[in-house]
């Protein structure tokens, strides 16, 4: 039944179709199939898999495993990227990518996140835009490429990553926008999205306080990002992508409390992709109306 003000028909609020999903490292310490269960009994669409040093987040077999047993999609891979996975499927970062890239196609995951380069990568950092175009030519799974954020020490910034951290003004076919990293960086994560455009396709849903140099992954609404926000962008835009909560739950005294911080979460990003960003208006009349943007 379509809702009624003094008889007029209410238009509807479409929520966009993109998932929501967990990504395993919200879960830390637990491991890889805690999410796989959590993302089930919290009724999230699906999962994404940070390939890490857990030897279950890195077997393909595993993952198909837990994936059908507990009937949630794996949506995504995050490559193992961090200087704690520099071992992890080998020791070229090419190689690593590939191997991303034919885990995601056969698990039928849609993206697979990867980071820009450190500096001291010097080849993979002077081919790495080259490099992408060629790859994504070659696969519909899309590789995006995950804003970062430079070190700060003593009032100065160093760059850890090459050509750039920050992804906006870069040629990448398709972005992973972090509003964690956004707060470490001191960036306007609206601003991004904006400027992104159709080229945000991956979302890392966290917060953070931008206090220190501490990428903070808060559950979103505990930092001071603009995640509400962004979300509802998102929605009005018909944003077709993938928004992964990556918070950080490792201060949860218990598998409850860190469920109860992976729910608020959730219920987050669900509310602020429901709502729009201009309000329903009605004047006296009874004539309904949206007000503009804020």
């Amino acid at each position: 039944m379509t809702p009624q003000h003094n008889g007029t028909a209410a238009p509807a609020i479409r929520v966009p179709d993109a998932p929501i999903t967990l990504s395993t490292a919200s879960v830390y310490p637990e491991k890889v199939p805690s999410a796989f269960e959590i993302a089930a009994l919290l009724g999230y669409d699906g999962v994404e898999v940070m390939v890490s040093t857990d030897a279950s987040s890195q077997d393909l077999n595993v993952l198909r495993r837990l994936s059908d047993y507990h009937q949630v999609p794996i949506r995504s891979i995050h490559a193992p990227c961090l200087l704690l996975t520099q071992r992890v499927w080998g020791r070229e970062p090419w190689g690593k990518l590939v191997r991303s890239k034919e885990v995601a196609e056969e698990l039928g995951a849609d993206v697979v996140v990867v980071h820009p380069p450190f500096r001291w990568q010097r080849e993979y950092a002077r081919d790495f835009i080259d490099g992408i175009t060629r790859m994504q030519d070659e696969t519909d799974v899309r590789f995006a490429v995950e804003n970062m954020f430079p070190l700060k020490a003593r009032g100065a910034e160093a760059g850890l990553y090459a050509p750039d951290w920050n992804p906006v003004d870069q040629p990448y076919p398709h972005v992973t926008l972090d509003l964690s990293h956004t707060a470490v960086s001191k960036s306007d994560a609206l601003d991004m999205a904006t400027r992104l455009g159709d080229r945000l396709r991956h979302v890392h849903l966290a917060d953070g306080l931008g206090v220190t140099n501490k990428d903070e992954h808060l559950v979103p609404g505990r930092g001071n990002q603009p995640c509400g926000p962004v979300l509802e962008k998102l929605a009005e835009d018909g944003f077709g992508g993938q928004i992964v909560l990556e918070v950080n739950t490792r201060r949860a005294s218990s598998r409850a409390e860190r469920m109860e911080d992976l729910a608020e979460a959730l219920a987050f990003a669900r509310l602020h992709l429901a709502a729009a960003r201009g309000a329903w208006e009605v004047t006296s009349s009874g004539e309904v109306s949206r007000r503009t943007s804020r």
